[in-house]
């Protein structure tokens, strides 16, 4: 062979080479890129950029919905009203990456056959640059499963699911903040709740703390404050009570029984609540909304409790946290613990941890079956607890009551736990049996 052919031949053999080189490379590259999207998008809209939403109905009011400057949504039409944020965030979340299910006609002249003219659903949305977007949602299509769309002067008729147009399909109803209060939980610095012919004032002492500061001040229990705040910002309103049956609410609430009146206090100010009985319906009036409103029995119940319902009917407040100190004088017995690391000692001797765990129980549980205000005598029982890293003691004395009951007091408190005399006994009993650890340390092999 030619010296030239075999040159030519070479030539040909690496342009083929290169040529299987490059194709096998740029499918390599194709595969490593996402497939792409070919669902076709109704709308695709930043959020942020919507600065009103306009929703009209074939049959039935339009809704009218703003934002602010501090990008809160509120109802300018058919009434003035708070928005619920959520339930308009998803209305507004839906324009954000709306898709079709399939393109029926890409420039569809016979709206009404789709009914589109008029539409069954009109969304108009503003922009923060003045532009508009114009959603119309039509009919069902013939299987049932989807319905007609189509965007402003986009000539593009498309079907999406039945599910998006529900997104769209409210009112005002829908969309209205159904608080009676609107106050902020976290916040919250005071509440004051009379019922039961009993004016109670709570004031917060740290996040999960409460303290009674009226009728005078007493221990709270931080969980039922904390339920009674829950329950008071988890009022709404029954928006689906007919507008007649909202009126003789109202005309009968003057008459109504009195439940309790609720005042709650946050760094925006005070909010009230009052709640009336009527047979066994409850109903209740806010200074945050308008108009008297049906609630919940939840409510109702909730906020028709005295004051014994908030006081802290444990004796001792070191909670979870064990104690690193026990001093326990029963009679003429006495004794002292320490803890220091995971070890509890007695007069430098190491005790047993079981019997000791089962005192600091009993005394974590030792709680009143009542409060009384008279009936201490001389004391039995005198108990210390360190607890907090040394930075908190509590100490308690027990004296016997009346009918086989004791009457226990904190030191520093007026107030008077009476308990009942078989859980003193129990008390008395697991303090005696703590005993030294007799157990024999292993050996080192």
């Amino acid at each position: 062979m030619k010296p030239s052919r075999l040159i030519i031949a070479a030539v040909l053999l690496a342009g083929l080479a290169g040529a299987l080189y490059w194709s096998n490379k740029n499918e390599e590259e194709k595969a490593k890129k996402p497939p792409e999207d070919k669902t076709p998008k109704i709308l695709a809209l930043k959020e942020a950029d919507i600065v009103g939403v306009e929703i009209k109905k074939r049959s039935g009011a339009d809704t009218v919905l703003s934002k602010n400057d501090s990008s809160v949504w509120s109802i300018a039409a058919p009434k003035p009203f708070a928005a619920d944020q959520s339930a308009v965030g998803s209305i507004v979340t839906s324009t954000g990456n709306l898709l079709a299910d399939r393109v029926i006609d890409d420039n569809v002249t016979d709206l009404a056959s789709y009914g589109l003219a008029p539409a069954a659903l009109e969304v108009i949305l503003k922009m923060k640059d003045g532009k508009t977007k114009t959603l119309l949602i039509g009919d069902s299509n013939p299987a049932g499963n989807a319905v007609y769309a189509k965007v402003g002067d986009d000539p593009h008729l498309y079907t999406m699911a039945s599910s998006s147009k529900t997104s769209f399909d409210k009112e005002s109803k829908d969309l209205r903040d159904k608080r009676l209060l609107t106050f902020d939980q976290d916040k919250t610095t005071r509440v004051e709740l009379n019922a039961k012919k009993e004016s109670i004032e709570f004031g917060r002492i740290n996040q999960t703390d409460w303290q009674i500061l009226k009728p005078k001040p007493l221990r709270a229990d931080g969980f039922a404050v904390e339920e009674l705040v829950r329950k008071l910002k988890e009022a709404n309103m029954d928006l689906s009570v007919s507008e007649e049956d909202a009126k003789k609410a109202a005309a009968s609430f003057a008459s109504a029984t009195p439940v309790a009146t609720v005042k709650v206090t946050d760094p925006g100010g005070m909010q009230t609540l009052e709640v009336r009985k009527v047979k066994d319906d409850y109903y209740a009036k806010s200074s945050v909304v308008e108009g008297v409103h049906k609630v919940a029995k939840d409510l109702g119940t909730g906020v028709d409790k005295g004051l014994d319902d908030f006081r802290n009917k444990k004796v001792f407040d070191f909670g979870f946290s064990d104690p690193t100190r026990i001093d326990f004088k029963d009679g003429p017995r006495s004794a002292s613990y320490q803890k220091t690391g995971d070890k509890w000692t007695s007069n430098s001797k190491t005790m047993d941890s079981t019997s000791i765990q089962a005192l600091v129980d009993k005394l974590r549980e030792l709680a009143a079956a009542k409060f009384v205000d008279t009936g201490f005598g001389v004391a039995q029982v005198e108990i210390a607890v360190i607890s907090n890293d040394g930075k908190r003691t509590e100490r308690v004395l027990i004296a016997p009551g009346t009918a086989g009951k004791f009457i226990a007091k904190r030191e520093g408190e007026a107030a008077m736990y009476e308990i009942e005399g078989n859980t003193i006994a129990e008390l008395r009993g697991v303090a005696l049996d703590v005993k030294e650890d007799t157990s024999k340390p292993d050996k080192k092999k």
